[in-house]
């Protein structure tokens, strides 16, 4: 169904790395949540006030929550497409993890006013009725937000979009609150135990837990959370591709918000390569990565020494401040760019997997500058990978 509804509603509906095309798909999400999240809390809230159900009436507010989440998501939409200015250079996409930010806020601070209700009726409990319009509306409820889920997970997932997943996985949890609201609510009809309050107070609980889950999610993007192992792999192996590249390092990934990811990487080529087709090499690397991943990179050249007796004598001292600083580690695929300013040796480094910290590997990168800094001024080491090794024996050897 709500394949056929985004055909008949967006033109270029194919076309969802296109901003527009995006924004479209955000709007029809946002109108369709606020339909049905207004649909099921007026009826959620005048069956549970009829029959005396605060876990009813809990999950009525819950949609009411829900229905403006769906509001942020229209706003945010428009907001995240505009266009770059002079104070956002790199645009306004990062107000769609702003509107998850929010939608996350919101569920934890309904989360925390349910629970609190669920919890005074533990102490004032009132009679619970139950008549077969209360099972329909819960019935309906479920199938509802079942499509709800469906639908935002198969919008997210079209246009890589944090505020409809967010939405989707409170949809499901609300499929899992009605359904323990329906069978706690007959329950309570053959018991005196609190199990109406109960219900409310685990239903609170579990949208708490939703909401601490989207804040969480969200703030590790919006603090620059690494990119996926898997991404950097395909780009580093779509780079390595390309003729008269043999290394690459210093890849950098950067995300404004869906679709506008920025990145660099270093690639090295052979010093007696032809610049200038190198260049036009890279130029066409930069457009198929552009193409295949959605973002805007830029490729650096590092032309690599190729002369012996260079790579020799700087392979050596390296060495030797690598024996000195730290016995126990040794390095790997060294190469060199030289120049009359700078002379850069790019190497891997072993450790022990147990200083594989992020702490140690600034401290072991700062030491090693500055001691092949005090050799020589122009020299910088630059360790492109740390790789984890047990090697006992090392130390022993040298000492």
């Amino acid at each position: 169904m709500i394949k056929y509804i985004i055909r008949s509603c967006i033109t270029d509906y194919k076309n969802t790395t296109d901003k527009l095309v995006r924004e479209k798909y955000s709007i029809l999400s946002g109108i369709l949540g606020i339909i049905c999240n207004l649909f099921l809390f007026v009826s959620k809230f005048l069956v549970g006030i009829s029959i005396n159900s605060i876990a009813i009436i809990s999950d009525a507010f819950n949609n009411l929550s829900d229905m403006g989440s769906s509001s942020i998501i229209i706003i945010s939409a428009k907001l995240s497409n505009k266009p770059p200015d002079k104070e956002h250079p790199f645009g306004h996409g990062r107000f769609e993890y702003l509107a998850s930010l929010t939608i996350g806020i919101i569920i934890m601070v309904v989360g925390y006013q349910l629970i609190n209700a669920s919890v005074h009726k533990f102490f004032d409990p009132e009679p619970l009725t139950f008549n077969y319009w209360s099972l329909c509306i819960l019935l309906v409820s479920i199938a509802i937000k079942g499509w709800m889920y469906c639908y935002n997970n198969y919008i997210g997932s079209a246009i890589q979009s944090s505020v409809n997943e967010a939405t989707a996985s409170d949809s499901i949890n609300d499929v899992i609150a009605t359904t323990g609201v329906l069978i706690t609510t007959i329950i309570q009809l053959y018991t005196t135990l609190p199990v109406d309050a109960l219900a409310g107070t685990a239903i609170g609980l579990l949208i708490l837990y939703t909401g601490f889950a989207i804040v969480k999610k969200t703030v590790n993007i919006l603090l620059g959370k690494a990119a996926s192992p898997e991404l950097t792999e395909a780009i580093r192996s779509c780079v390595m591709n390309g003729k008269y590249i043999v290394g690459t390092h210093d890849l950098k990934i950067h995300d404004y918000g869906p679709g506008r990811i920025f990145a660099s990487i270093h690639a090295e080529v052979p010093d007696t390569s032809n610049l200038v087709e190198v260049h036009a090499i890279l130029d066409e690397l930069e457009e198929e990565l552009s193409d295949k991943f959605q973002i805007d990179i830029n490729i650096h050249m590092d032309p690599l020494c190729t002369d012996l007796k260079i790579i020799t004598r700087v392979r050596h001292i390296l060495d030797l401040i690598i024996q000195k600083e730290y016995p126990c580690y040794h390095t790997d695929h060294l190469r060199i760019t030289y120049g009359k300013a700078r002379l850069n040796v790019i190497c891997d480094l072993h450790i022990p997997p147990t200083e594989m910290t992020e702490e140690q590997m600034i401290e072991i990168r700062k030491n090693i500058n500055t001691a092949i800094i005090a050799f020589n001024p122009r020299y910088r080491v630059v360790i492109a990978k740390f790789i984890p090794e047990d090697i006992p024996s090392k130390k022993l050897l040298i000492d």
